[in-house]
């Protein structure tokens, strides 16, 4: 999206991620806008078509896979691209970059005021149980480093609910320690190094892009991730 930025930009984006995008003129959520109701049968055409209307060109990922949204939204100018990659030898950054034209190879990063405090942020969860290494091996580690821990998901966990505020308390982790998720790749983002578990997922294609970035074989021990951390 920084690569399409124009003299006017607007981004339109799932609403908990509204706090991230720090370039645009203009960003709101798409829930807010109507944009969801565009194509649906039975309904009149909402008032977020005129809106629409008034941009010269509107790059989407919404909307790819729904015929009634693209039907919809014909008569303006919409250029769509694939939401999610197939089965690929790119990592999915260079394939969003390739999709708008822009150089491969970027490193996604998000600004934000960075100020160490030694702590270890750790998030043990992820949008598929799968994913996971185990919680109880999450403990097994935390409880020998000798370094303060702050879990930002579970029990008695620090809860911050703004992405952005979230990115910033994670800048001034001293490492981060979390399974394949969104968080993971925002600890990245930040410049935090990040040390993440992969599988049954491509790290090829889907893990966090960085040189601070340590990717980790969900089947690894306890030993061997403190052995690894603390070397």
């Amino acid at each position: 999206m920084e690569f399409l930025r124009t003299n006017k930009t607007e981004v339109w984006v799932s609403s908990q991620n509204v706090p991230l995008i720090r370039f645009a003129d203009k960003v709101r959520g798409i829930a807010s806008t109507g944009l969801d109701l565009v194509g649906l049968e039975g309904l009149e055409p909402p008032p977020v078509l005129s809106e629409l209307s008034q941009f010269d060109s509107i790059v989407s990922w919404y909307g790819a896979n729904r015929p009634d949204f693209r039907a919809a939204v014909a008569h303006l100018p919409f250029e769509f691209h694939e939401a999610l990659p197939k089965v690929s030898n790119l990592h999915a950054v260079d394939f969003y970059l390739q999709q708008v034209g822009a150089p491969l190879g970027a490193t996604p990063k998000i600004p934000c005021k960075r100020e160490r405090r030694g702590f270890v942020a750790v998030h043990p969860f992820s949008g598929s149980p799968k994913k996971n290494w185990p919680l109880e091996n999450f403990l097994a580690v935390t409880r020998q480093l000798p370094y303060p821990v702050h879990y930002c998901e579970g029990p008695n966990s620090l809860h911050i609910e703004n992405l952005y505020d979230l990115g910033c308390w994670l800048a001034s982790a001293r490492f981060y320690l979390g399974n394949d998720s969104g968080i993971s790749h925002l600890a990245a983002a930040v410049g935090t190094p990040v040390y993440a578990f992969f599988g049954p997922t491509d790290p090829n294609v889907w893990a966090p892009r960085g040189e601070r970035v340590r990717v980790l074989p969900i089947t690894s021990t306890p030993d061997q991730i403190l052995d690894l951390l603390l070397c």
